[in-house]
């Protein structure tokens, strides 16, 4: 067949033998008709014909710094000549530049670090890690929280909260994980208002270590990322961090999307001056231009394994190239100054989605924190009634927020979809008028909505 060399190889022949011969993710596959995409550079990409698209959600909230960073891309250049791999068992200089960068931006009660490629790889140590540390006390279970995404294997699969996880049960999983409920005010489980509600979710995951027994462990997103960007209402973290500690469980943070600037701090929990036992990273911490994840424990958990065994590991633990483009992109935050310009246009970008739900019958909420943002669509706004379910997704109905999504494609704009919100997360380097236009492409896809609201 011939080896595929960039842009000799036809857009056809591209997107057929993808389709043919490699998976879509969380789809049917035969309605998929992948994008063929050529090239990208700062907060556009571009597809084969050449048309350029603002990527209003950084792909998979995930391209913090932007396209084609060069100081990113050399930095890994320079690695891969001069060591492309080692053994995780040595180490080189760029994994102590890591460490050192690492301990400058994180809480600082964080000070060792485990590895991985990806944020379900991250969760899957803070899991055994957990279970490794609580062995003697046999505290094995884990709290999490319904609406939630962890991760697509055993373990993480199991702490995701959202309909994900069901098709892993029973058999795929792992034991021992308990769900609560969310604090998703705009949809609250106990039918309550904040503040009158007295924080009853937080106040109930207390009830469950108290009556699950042997809770070792709770994580939880402290900003939800796919689900819909739930922002927790004041007060609800410091209350969950008081009942963990009070009940010696381990907090973990799962921090692959909220992390690195995406809020307007470096991590979200620094908002509340949470410092977690455990935090959980990937995504930005390389902007995904090399597949990198963290686990980083606390010095509690740090000094239990200088004479306990940690039976965890796998060879691209501690990838040099991965090394050394984490670095390169903590320096990039630091020198463009993107956590503040993060929480400066988050504002604005706040104030041009709350015209939306002003002008729109069709949208039911505004949610936004940093550049971290959700749209969520309704058909009543009274009732709160969605345009379409999760079985809906799963069985491949057409979803209202694709329909939205395909119609501001149209327009040159990419926003990530899920079943009844759009997550909007530009890349940190956005501008206002880049700002202004995926704003307007959504403002003219609405009227779709618009027109079957009750």
């Amino acid at each position: 067949m011939g080896a595929i060399q960039g842009s000799t190889y036809d857009r056809e022949r591209v997107s057929r033998v993808t389709k043919e011969h490699t998976y879509g993710t969380w789809r049917k596959q035969g309605p998929w008709n992948p994008l063929v995409v050529e090239r990208a550079e700062g907060v556009y990409f571009y597809d084969k014909d050449g048309k350029a698209y603002l990527d209003f959600s950084s792909q998979l909230m995930c391209s913090n710094l932007g396209h084609s960073n060069s100081n990113v891309i050399e930095a890994m250049h320079r690695q891969a000549e001069k060591l492309a791999y080692i053994q995780p068992s040595y180490t080189i200089d760029a994994r102590a530049e890591l460490a050192e960068e690492l301990s400058s931006v994180l809480p600082g009660n964080l000070d060792r670090f485990f590895f991985g490629t990806s944020g379900t790889e991250a969760n899957e140590a803070a899991v055994k890690i957990i279970r490794m540390y609580n062995s003697s006390s046999g505290k094995v279970k884990i709290i999490s929280m319904y609406n939630s995404y962890h991760g697509s294997t055993a373990a993480s699969i199991s702490l995701t909260g959202d309909f994900r996880r069901i098709q892993a049960e029973p058999d795929f999983g792992i034991n021992g994980v308990v769900h609560a409920p969310p604090p998703y005010c705009y949809r609250c489980p106990f039918g309550l208002k904040y503040p009158d509600c007295g924080l009853a979710c937080a106040d109930y995951i207390e009830y469950m270590i108290k009556n699950e027994g042997n809770v070792g462990g709770l994580i939880m997103e402290p900003v939800t990322g796919t689900n819909g960007v739930v922002i927790p209402p004041p007060g609800y973290m410091e209350r969950v961090r008081e009942i963990t500690e009070e009940n010696d469980v381990i907090m973990v943070t799962d921090e692959v999307m909220s992390g690195w600037g995406r809020t307007g701090e470096w991590f979200a929990v620094d908002h509340w001056n949470i410092k977690p036992d455990i935090l959980t990273t990937a995504k930005g911490i390389t902007s995904a231009y090399f597949p990198l994840s963290l686990t980083a424990t606390d010095r509690r958990i740090s000094e239990y394994f200088e004479d306990h065994y940690f039976a965890h590991g796998h060879t691209y633990e501690a990838h040099p190239v991965g090394m050394a483009a984490a670095t390169a992109a903590i320096r990039e935050y630091k020198r463009l100054n993107l956590i503040e310009r993060a929480r400066e246009m988050g504002k604005y970008l706040s104030g041009r989605l709350e015209e939306l739900r002003e002008r729109h019958p069709s949208v039911g909420d505004v949610r936004s924190i940093g550049l971290f943002a959700a749209v969520e669509i309704v058909r009543n706004r009274e009732t709160r009634e969605p345009f379409n379910t999760y079985r809906d997704k799963v069985e491949g109905r057409p979803l209202m927020t694709d329909r939205i999504a395909s119609e501001m494609m149209k327009k040159g704009v990419y926003v990530n979809t899920w079943v009844s919100h759009f997550v909007i997360a530009p890349p940190l380097i956005i501008t206002k008028e880049e700002i202004d236009a995926g704003v307007s492409a959504m403002d003219d896809a609405l009227r779709l909505a618009d027109s079957e609201v009750k």
